[in-house]
């Protein structure tokens, strides 16, 4: 569950989040370990932002790729892990790219750190903080093959609509990030917010009114190999919420080479 983009409601340019609440009920009270500093960040190496962000705004940059064993591989980014079983699978079946899952919520990443730990991954590293912040403040340009943003908060209420992820700051942000080719692929399943993100993609898509006329190229989202049959992207939400009577709405944005 990632936290939808909005105004922090902490301390200026903080980008981490509160204490995290105990996972008690996710663990099924349960202890918990997020192997810091193997699989969850540590402080060291997720400091806080500099005094001077706002001024040079590239100031609080820095490399994720050097999180991992084997930083020259490709990068794939998870917005919102929930329990952490598209990560799981996705990170089994592609053991040679990096993985940084971001998550918001402390007990959804400290449960997905843990089932990170116990099931021996080393292409993984959990990251307890805002998604959105941290391509904005953190992230240098054209690192990231893949962004997965799988069903985020849609904010039903006309009023939070403020909150959504998919909008243009998002977008810009998400570009910037991405290596030339890479990918933005999203799924949900809430027919209103699906509307919402086609008029940004349509946008996107057609340069208008973005930042320096920047577009992506808007493509078929195909499913992984190893999902099943009728499914997206096998994550528990999309199991339960969706099974085999509902089909998500899905789509691929491509930066261009």
């Amino acid at each position: 569950m990632q936290r939808p983009f909005g105004p922090s409601p902490f301390k200026a340019m903080s980008d981490h989040p509160p204490s995290s609440p105990r996972p008690s009920k996710l663990a099924h009270g349960k202890d918990v370990d997020v192997g810091l500093g193997v699989i969850g960040l540590s402080p060291e190496e997720y400091p806080p932002l500099p005094d001077n962000v706002v001024a040079d705004p590239a100031a609080g940059r820095l490399d994720p790729r050097r999180w991992f064993r084997s930083p020259e591989r490709r990068l794939e980014i998870e917005i919102g892990c929930g329990k952490g079983t598209f990560m799981l699978n996705v990170a089994r079946e592609n053991a040679s790219t990096n993985f940084l899952g971001i998550e918001w919520e402390g007990a959804f990443y400290a449960y997905t750190a843990d089932r990170v730990r116990r099931a021996g991954l080393t292409n993984v590293r959990m990251l307890h903080a805002d998604a959105v912040e941290f391509l904005k403040w953190r992230c240098p340009d054209s690192i990231i093959d893949v962004i997965h943003l799988y069903y985020s908060d849609p904010w039903p209420k006309t009023k939070h609509h403020k909150n959504r992820v998919v909008q243009d700051k998002f977008l810009e942000q998400a570009r910037r990030t991405l290596v030339p080719g890479g990918e933005l692929r999203i799924v949900t399943d809430h027919d209103d917010y699906w509307q919402w993100m086609n008029g940004f993609f349509d946008r996107w898509t057609s340069g208008k009114d973005t930042p320096g006329s920047l577009v992506f190229q808007r493509e078929t989202f195909r499913p992984p190999p190893w999902v099943g049959e009728g499914q997206f992207v096998a994550t528990n939400y999309e199991k339960k919420m969706c099974g085999d009577t509902k089909t998500p709405h899905a789509a691929v944005l491509r930066k261009p080479r």
